[in-house]
């Protein structure tokens, strides 16, 4: 079997990989930031491995019978330049790393570490033990969290605070969260958004992007947000505002904000501003980037079930995780 595999991502598990695939088989590994190589080593290819496969791709892919990304998204893989019959798969596994970067974040700027850290860099000991007018910080376990939007991403980030003792209220567009099956005070639909914006002291932001969810928190919704809240976004940049986002933090009408997602990202290379506004010069925003699913057990999971679902393939079994089929 002929595998191109065109993820940088796994090319750190390239040796893992290759053994997990089926006996015998040819893998290439071009460079994924080269459209025309990708093409030219897919020709004759039954499998690709990635999250990009633009049209002149899937043209040259004439023998394809499986585009596996190795993540969630498939956006970037144009199913109609396939040829017919070719299944696309995705994998996710990013979800236990995502909740892990979610607890860190709300407890570095529930409790005011960056700032601390920043004061003591400068012999500063902002603390109320040492300084009367530095306030008190509340734990987790007084903390109201808000999910908008409760997939898999939100319902693992629910079980560790949880463990917190934190109380939990989550929204989704369709509203079909069983809020007592999940320990959560009450679920709601996007209707209810105001509601939840109105108790949350921690807001996480894990919704799917689309047209309908765009801008879906505004300056309105941050107006409504309580000014100790903070607010964590590990979905999308611009399901939140980005004008009204800087300017709620910028004004003190937020506590801070943890950003993981952005309104823009490198073209080429490792360079790009995230923001035309200056969110690094807000002390109260921990700015991370896309990074919070970025672990290597994700994509040890994500390795196992391609190579899994290549073994499928050669053995002519179902396939799991499809997404579309050409």
């Amino acid at each position: 079997m002929k595998i191109v595999v065109a993820d940088a991502n796994l090319a750190p598990l390239r040796a893992h990989l290759e053994e997990a695939f089926p006996t015998g088989s040819q893998v290439s590994w071009p460079d994924p930031l080269d459209p025309a190589a990708v093409a030219e080593a897919v020709v004759g290819a039954e499998v690709l491995v990635s999250g990009s496969c633009p049209a002149e791709v899937g043209a040259a892919g004439n023998a394809l019978r499986l585009v596996h990304a190795a993540g969630a998204g498939v956006d970037g893989i144009d199913v109609a330049a396939l040829p017919t019959g070719t299944v696309v798969a995705n994998t996710f596994h990013h979800e236990d790393s995502i909740a892990e970067h979610v607890v860190a974040a709300t407890i570095l700027l529930r409790r005011g570490f960056l700032t601390q850290d920043a004061a003591l860099r400068r012999d500063e000991w902002a603390s109320p033990a040492y300084d009367a007018g530095v306030p008190w910080r509340d734990s987790l376990g007084a903390a109201t969290i808000g999910f908008v939007g409760f997939g898999h991403i939100g319902a693992r980030t629910w079980d560790r605070f949880r463990a917190f003792g934190a109380r939990g209220v989550a929204v989704t567009r369709r509203g079909d969260v069983d809020a007592a099956a999940r320990g959560l005070e009450w679920s709601g639909t996007t209707d209810d958004l105001g509601t939840l914006l109105d108790r949350a002291d921690v807001v996480v932001v894990s919704a799917p992007l689309t047209p309908e969810t765009t801008g879906l928190i505004g300056v309105a919704e941050l107006a409504r947000m309580k000014r100790s809240a903070i607010l964590v976004n590990v979905g999308r940049g611009p399901l939140v505002e980005e004008k009204a986002l800087y300017e709620a933090l910028r004004d003190g009408d937020i506590a801070g904000a943890a950003i993981d997602v952005w309104y823009g990202y490198p073209a080429t290379g490792a360079t790009a501003a995230p923001s035309e506004l200056p969110f690094r010069d807000l002390p109260t925003v921990l700015m991370t980037p896309h990074s919070s699913g970025l672990t290597r057990q994700t994509f040890m999971g994500r390795a196992a079930d391609i190579a899994a679902n290549v073994r499928r393939l050669a053995a002519g079994e179902q396939l799991v995780n499809v997404v579309a089929t050409a």
